[in-house]
């Protein structure tokens, strides 16, 4: 089993930054493919990137193409999501997730989660 423990979320103004990272403990992190999601208060859960279990192959929602940045340090056993130029829009609880490669977009092909972070953006 692998647990994936979120942290940096907060309240940021619009425009400004915020890096999450999701720590990993048990089994080894490098052999996992690794995605971020996002839920909003009534609204499904969403993808919002994925990379390979080596960190080579990266894959963004549209919705934060260009604005966000998923990256991972194996030998830290740790993900990471820099978030740049955010939007009210972005406010969610985020959720990093783990499975077996390869990596997908679909959160319920995902085996392990972490509680989440919440991310509030502000106008």
């Amino acid at each position: 089993q692998v647990q994936l423990v979120e942290s940096g979320g907060g309240l940021v103004q619009a425009g400004g930054s915020l890096r999450l990272s999701c720590a990993a403990s048990g089994r080894t992190f490098s052999s996992y493919a690794m995605g971020w999601f996002r839920q909003a208060p009534g609204k499904e859960r969403e993808f919002v990137a994925r990379i390979s279990s080596g960190g080579v192959n990266t894959y963004y929602a549209d919705s934060v193409k260009g604005r966000f940045t998923i990256s991972r340090d194996n030998a830290k056993n740790t993900g990471y999501l820099q978030m740049n130029s955010l939007k009210p829009e972005d406010t969610a609880v985020y959720y990093c997730a783990a499975k077996t490669p390869p990596s997908r977009p679909s959160w319920y092909e995902y085996d392990y989660w972490g509680q989440g972070t919440q991310v509030t953006v502000s106008s």
